[in-house]
């Protein structure tokens, strides 16, 4: 977890986790076959269909600089759960020493090699058209607030 902005190693080997907070938005779909995003901005339309929540409180490049040295290790290996009410959303990706991390407002996580400041991860098993329907039903009430972790290892 988080702790004022700072990435905690809780389990050796290098681990590092970071947190972003986000909030729902009534335009999300979550159809996006290959990628699934959260964004700082405040407003969505129609072609967001990657992306699940809004508001983030941190972009890529928002990300602790332990995290990202950890998602730009060869053979790093990411954990992403996402948290919406009592549901939990899991997916595994790897890092990628050509990946930027420089993107203010977009975090999007990637099921293939294409490499942008925007992306975070690379290779992800899930995308957003993977998350539980019940979850995107939540994340259509501008009230509902979601949680990104990132575990990198």
């Amino acid at each position: 977890m988080t702790i004022g902005g700072e990435a905690q190693s809780p389990r050796g080997r290098g681990a590092a986790r970071e947190e972003v907070k986000f909030r729902g938005h009534p335009m999300v779909r979550s159809t996006h076959p290959t990628t699934l995003e959260v964004t700082t901005e405040e407003h969505l339309t129609e072609n967001g269909d990657c992306i699940i929540g809004v508001g983030a409180d941190k972009g890529c490049s928002g990300v602790s600089e332990a995290v990202k040295e950890g998602l730009r290790r060869t053979g790093a290996r990411v954990t992403i759960r996402i948290s919406v009410g009592g549901h939990t959303f899991r997916a595994e990706a790897r890092g990628d020493p050509r990946l930027e991390l420089s993107h203010p407002h977009d975090i999007v996580i990637r099921k293939s090699e294409f490499v942008s400041d925007r992306t975070l991860v690379l290779g992800a098993s899930a995308a957003a058209k993977d998350i539980p329907r019940e979850m995107v039903r939540l994340l259509r009430d501008p009230s509902t607030t979601g949680r990104l972790e990132i575990e990198v290892e």
